[in-house]
């Protein structure tokens, strides 16, 4: 059975109170970062719940999970797929998804851009890169980075917002810390190099998130600890 409502807005209310409290100890501002709620294997009402609440967006893992939720949950809500994409799929994503956050190839550029101008729109997408070196991870290598943000500004129907990783599992805090203080120094690099902002780094989940916002994380992604185990 999914959870009440009023469980869900105790759990966004802490959560964003322990982002706060870590953005004032990192010497941030609460407004640099935005949490975003992950309803992958929940039912449409999670979406509608982040949208009662106030969240604006919601993330997604698998693009026919989100078409079929999409269509029974509220419109106003912006989806963002963060889970790997396969180029097969670029055209439905291009479609149902106001951007993609797991764009990690230049055969998955080239798709997403094609998609998104048979759309008629300007798709936003994330680089997703593998800053902790993990095998079991998807993400393009840092050493290929510079390759792809140079692809992605090339195209006509794509706009690029940042960077997007995902920390190792460990037990040891230090390599999430790490992971993410190595995606900022990559996104500080190339945006000096072709002179663009790449402001979003998406980074951080329930279990830590405090080390990705002391790190420049914008967005945290959140599933578990806002709707409970899946």
């Amino acid at each position: 059975m999914f959870i009440e409502y009023d469980l869900f807005r105790q759990r966004a209310d802490a959560l964003l109170l322990r982002i706060a409290d870590t953005c004032r100890a990192a010497g941030r501002s609460p407004q640099e970062v935005t949490l975003l709620p992950v309803t992958k294997t929940h039912p449409a009402a999670a979406a509608d719940y982040a949208l009662r609440y106030g969240f604006s967006a919601v993330g997604e893992n698998r693009v026919q999970e989100a078409i079929e939720k999409r269509a029974q949950a509220p419109g106003a809500l912006r989806w963002e797929l963060i889970g790997h994409l396969q180029s097969n799929k670029a055209k439905l994503a291009a479609v149902h998804f106001e951007r993609v956050q797991s764009v990690d190839s230049e055969k998955l550029i080239n798709a997403l851009d094609r998609a998104a101008g048979e759309q008629g729109k300007k798709l936003a997408v994330l680089l997703q890169i593998n800053a902790g070196n993990d095998p079991a991870k998807f993400g393009a290598e840092p050493a290929d980075a510079a390759k792809l943000v140079e692809c992605v500004l090339a195209k006509p129907n794509l706009q690029v917002d940042g960077l997007m990783t995902i920390a190792p599992l460990s037990d040891d805090p230090e390599v999430a810390r790490k992971t993410f203080a190595n995606l900022r120094t990559i996104r500080d690099e190339l945006a000096a190099r072709f002179g663009v902002s790449l402001r979003e780094l998406s980074m951080g989940m329930s279990g830590d998130l405090e080390a990705a916002i002391q790190e420049g994380s914008t967005m945290v992604r959140v599933g578990t600890g806002l709707y409970g185990p899946r």
